[in-house]
């Protein structure tokens, strides 16, 4: 298979300043049928592999490491990258759902908590992904800065009503700007009432 770069010209004349000059024989110009192969091109620039360009290809070096995945509907993944394909779908092993639920900025030492659920072997369809990177392993025992391990099941009560509160702020919010002519996503859908 032939390699082709941006300078390469497959139909009429190079552009002007594009065409090399032949060597000077030291009788005078090579005749016609004397001239080196190769003279009549630029020289060709180093080719990167095609796979190099696409994002599934990146995550070659991430096969087989921790990663911290963040997915579009807020959820935390912490798991060992064992397969993906072209459309970066990811299998992660040992994968465990991290919650965090943020501190409250009116108390004077703001704590926020955490706790993990095993979600064992887990799926994730690439176009949810919305962050990774990969987990320090010295640093995999700590916890999050700010942040402490509590019991799951307060967590998850403690995260879900902080969720409904958020909820309730943003239909407010979306409602006023909606009065105020702006819409936003789904706002079209949504009777301002």
């Amino acid at each position: 298979m032939e390699h082709l770069s941006i300078h390469d010209h497959q139909h009429g004349p190079p552009p002007p300043g594009m065409m090399p000059q032949p060597p000077q024989h030291p009788g005078g110009p090579v005749p016609q049928g004397m001239m080196p192969p190769g003279l009549g091109r630029p020289p060709q620039p180093q080719q990167l592999p095609a796979q190099m360009f696409t994002t599934a290809a990146q995550l070659l070096d991430l096969t087989d490491k921790k990663l911290l995945i963040s997915l579009r509907d807020g959820r935390k993944l912490i798991g060992i990258l064992r397969s993906w394909d072209q459309f970066a779908n990811l299998v992660l092993q040992s994968t465990k759902e991290r919650i965090f639920v943020p501190p409250v900025l009116s108390e004077k030492e703001p704590t926020g908590i955490f706790a993990d659920i095993d979600r064992g072997t887990f799926l994730v369809r690439g176009e949810n992904v919305l962050l990774l990177g990969e987990i320090d392993l010295d640093k995999d025992d700590d916890a999050p800065p700010g942040y402490q391990l509590a019991d799951i099941k307060m967590v998850e009560k403690l995260a879900r009503e902080r969720k409904k509160e958020e909820k309730v702020k943003e239909k407010k919010k979306t409602k006023m700007l909606g009065k105020e002519g702006f819409e936003g996503e789904n706002l079209g859908e949504m009777p301002l009432i």
